[in-house]
């Protein structure tokens, strides 16, 4: 693609039960540094007994886009199970003079719209089609989508390198890939008729079980944070919010840290991209965090019984 990915970040706080649907966007209380939503036992009583989301997130902007509240967007439902989404804006288009952040922002509000929409049917990549059809702002996006059924099957749908995780008695039992044109370039969703759609998105569905933990995040997360220091901050957080807060902090750090190894340095080094030679003869590589905006969402599977 000729418009390279970058992630980017939501400014919202809140600390409520959720009615139904609610977006996020960096267009609410823009100039927060961390944010912090703390979502939990967000499905009605009226639902059918089965299983649901209780959900946390944490937000953290790129330093640089801070007072815009950066890029990403996203969205948490009641419906059913519960529905969670990500949209991430590519950056590329602000030499355009396009707001990375307006296609990301109305593709979440659509989704977030018709989440209940019987053409759906709830199913992500008929979400991500209708939303996508529905955006009419220039840009684009990278976008992930999980929704839960009652009965214990998540369904997700992901364009891009959005990512999930589903962690089950410390293990990792679940994850997604990356869908990439080439490195740092992922598919996207996009306002131009040679982006991806929906029949570009990874469908996937996995069985899952109470207390089981889904975590899924922007890329700022998993360039920056490997597999195994997820399950390490998960382990210790029985809180969906505060494991969300480490998660995100934890991203943040070693996206400033330029001596750190991180997933993104370790794959640019394998895509060949690394010090110049005389670098290497000293014993030198490349290293170091990403610096990008970290949006991450976990969310434990419990009976909704106990909502």
């Amino acid at each position: 693609m000729a418009i390279p990915a970058a992630l980017s970040t939501i400014a919202y706080s809140a600390n409520r039960p959720l009615s139904n649907s609610t977006p996020f966007s960096s267009s609410h209380k823009a100039k927060r540094l961390l944010c912090c939503a703390s979502l939990s036992n967000f499905v009605g009583s009226s639902e059918a007994a089965g299983v649901c989301l209780s959900v946390g997130t944490h937000l953290i902007p790129h330093p640089d886009k801070v007072e815009k509240g950066g890029e990403d967007a996203f969205f948490v439902s009641s419906h059913r199970g519960g529905v969670i989404a990500v949209a991430d804006g590519v950056s590329g288009w602000a030499e355009k003079d396009v707001n990375p952040a307006l296609f990301s922002r109305e593709l979440i509000a659509h989704a977030s719209s018709l989440v209940e929409d019987e053409e759906v049917n709830y199913e992500p990549r008929s979400l991500i089609r209708k939303a996508h059809a529905a955006t009419t702002s220039i840009g684009s996006a990278t976008a992930v989508v999980a929704m839960l059924e009652r009965n214990g099957i998540l369904k997700l749908a992901n364009v891009g390198d959005c990512g999930v995780r589903i962690i089950r008695k410390g293990q990792i039992v679940f994850s997604t890939s990356p869908q990439e044109h080439y490195f740092d370039c992922p598919y996207q969703l996009s306002s131009e008729a040679v982006g991806q759609t929906f029949l570009d998105a990874t469908v996937m569905s996995v069985e899952v079980m109470e207390e089981d933990m889904v975590v899924m995040g922007s890329d700022g997360l998993f360039d920056n944070v490997y597999d195994k220091e997820i399950l390490s901050v998960m382990d210790s957080y029985d809180s969906v919010a505060d494991a969300a807060k480490a998660l995100a902090n934890l991203a943040h750090n070693h996206s400033m840290d330029s001596t750190f190894d991180s997933p993104y340095s370790v794959e640019a080094r394998a895509q060949g991209f690394d010090v110049p030679w005389w670098k290497k003869i000293m014993g030198m590589k490349l290293t170091g965090g990403k610096l990008d905006d970290i949006t991450v969402i976990v969310g434990k599977v419990e009976s909704s019984l106990s909502s």
